[in-house]
C-alpha cells in the first residue's frame, strides 16, 4: 500500500529524492514519516509530516539537509535529501501513522510503533 522509490548510489555531498507513493488507498489525510535502518543497526526516525503540510519534524542529524513534503493530490510524500554523508547509508522506509501525531505525546512521531502501515523500503548507499 506504500510504495517507496528514488533510491540508489551517490557520492557524498549529492542530493537524491524518495517518493512514497500510496496505492489502493488514499493516506492524504494521516500524518506520515520516513525512517531508515542501516546494516546493524536499529530502526531510526528520520522526517515526519502532518497531514496538512502544516508541521514538519526532523531528527537532529538530518536537520539543515533533508526536506519532507507532500502532495495530498498526488498522494506523495518526499524525502529531498542533500549534502550526503556516508552515516546517511540505510533502507529508507515511508510510513504512515496511526493517529495524527497532535493526539499522542510530543515526540510520538519518532516511534515505528506509532506508524500502522509501511512501505518495503528503498536502498540509499552514499560512498565516501
Amino acid at each position: 500500500q506504500l510504495v517507496e522509490s528514488g533510491g540508489g548510489l551517490v557520492q557524498a555531498g549529492g542530493s537524491l529524492r524518495l517518493s512514497c507513493a500510496a496505492s489502493g488507498r488514499t493516506f492524504s489525510n494521516y500524518d506520515m514519516g520516513w525512517f531508515r535502518q542501516a546494516p546493524g543497526k536499529e530502526r531510526e526516525s528520520v522526517a515526519a509530516i502532518t497531514w496538512s503540510g502544516g508541521a514538519t519534524y526532523y531528527t537532529d542529524s538530518v536537520k539543515g539537509r533533508f526536506t519532507i513534503s507532500r502532495d495530498n493530490a498526488k498522494i506523495l510524500v518526499f524525502l529531498q535529501m542533500t549534502s550526503l554523508k556516508s552515516v546517511d547509508t540505510a533502507v529508507y522506509y515511508c510510513a504512515a501513522a496511526g493517529m495524527p501525531f497532535d493526539s499522542m505525546l510530543y515526540g510520538t512521531w519518532r516511534q515505528g510503533a506509532a506508524y500502522g502501515v509501511w512501505g518495503q523500503g528503498t536502498q540509499v548507499t552514499v560512498s565516501s
